[in-house]
């Protein structure tokens, strides 16, 4: 059956999600190939790398709301294999069914924005699309084996991916800020070493030298150095662990 089939290409694709999306990089070489600065201006160059860090971190702070109201043992990180303790159906959870993967969206439009490039906002989100369909099918497929017809009626009412404001419902847990430092850390640098990288290649392309301002230095190393305070705490000691979190 189609469906069978595409649950296990989903299988596949859930274990190995961390790296599959590196299959975009020959689209994102060829944009750097023909490079050129937004409308040729310093100062709307700087405007537009502004909106690019808004909308990735827009899909950041999607990411952190989810995380920072779920249990512990749900909308984790985990790609070995499919795990989860209960079904989340509150807070974002209410407005779609996989607010994680719309963040992962808005947080890798974000970077792409940088390239300038229409067509390659549309291709990745056709990829992006047949991409998380099919991990959505094995996640779906998985969760209503465990949790029955609890998961189907929360399914019925509830979206895929595009939110419906009016379903709302508030979250069932407060909200954590070390639950969202504990596990969101990475995301946060990854915007910034991805959009630092393209900068310093778009620098060499279009003025043959790589080098970069004193601002994305001082933004680049801010970053890493928070990275590596809050992965030495969640590595080497208890301060961003919590109960049930």
């Amino acid at each position: 059956m189609l469906k069978d089939a595409l649950v296990k290409q989903g299988d596949w694709l859930f274990r190995w999600r961390s790296y599959v999306p590196l299959l975009i990089a020959p689209l994102v070489v060829y944009e750097f190939g023909r490079y050129t600065p937004f409308l040729g201006s310093a100062c709307w160059n700087a405007v537009l790398e502004i909106v690019c860090f808004a909308v990735a971190y827009f899909g950041l702070a999607i990411r952190a709301h989810v995380v920072g109201h779920a249990p512990a043992g749900t909308s984790g990180r985990i790609t070995k294999s499919q795990k989860a303790s209960e079904v989340n159906t509150t807070g974002m959870y209410a407005l779609c069914r996989n607010p994680l993967y719309l963040g992962n969206y808005f947080m890798m439009v974000g970077v792409l924005l940088f390239l300038h490039s229409i067509a390659t906002l549309v291709v990745f989100t056709m990829f992006f699309w047949l991409y998380y369909e099919r991990i959505i099918l094995r996640e779906e497929d998985f969760l209503h084996g465990e949790f029955g017809e609890d998961y189907v009626h929360w399914g019925d009412r509830t979206p895929v991916v595009i939110p419906r404001f009016s379903g709302w419902t508030p979250p069932a847990l407060s909200f954590s800020w070390r639950a969202v430092l504990r596990r969101e850390y990475s995301g946060f640098f990854a915007v910034i070493a991805a959009m630092t990288l393209f900068k310093l290649i778009g620098v060499y392309v279009t003025e043959g030298e790589a080098d970069l301002s004193l601002a994305w230095r001082v933004v680049f190393l801010s970053g890493l150095i928070i990275y590596l305070a809050l992965r030495t705490l969640k590595k080497k000691t208890r301060q961003l662990h919590e109960a049930g979190r």
